[in-house]
């Protein structure tokens, strides 16, 4: 019983660590890009702008990072969609 509960606990705080990297890590490569938040921010908002003329998305749920390699940087867009749009919004 006290094995199980020490590994129930250590994954809480392995998964805790893994989060804590995580964060530190985009941090880090919104830094070395030179992105400041509300640049990022503005950046998410149109990209919800242009999407959701062609689909009905979750906007609560987006979310929009930085990923940077040795060479090159990368948008990653995690982008919820809940259906198509038949026609296109002309807005």
């Amino acid at each position: 019983m006290l094995d199980f509960l020490r590994q129930f606990w250590s994954r809480d705080t392995d998964s805790s660590k893994e989060i804590a990297k995580e964060r530190l890590r985009l941090v880090l490569v919104h830094d070395r890009v030179n992105v400041s938040p509300s640049l990022l921010e503005a950046l998410k908002e149109d990209l919800m702008d242009v999407i959701s003329k062609y689909m009905e998305i979750e906007e609560t749920g987006l979310e929009v990072n930085l990923d940077q390699s040795e060479n090159s940087v990368a948008l990653i867009a995690n982008i919820p969609v809940k259906r198509m749009k038949r026609a296109i919004d002309q807005r």
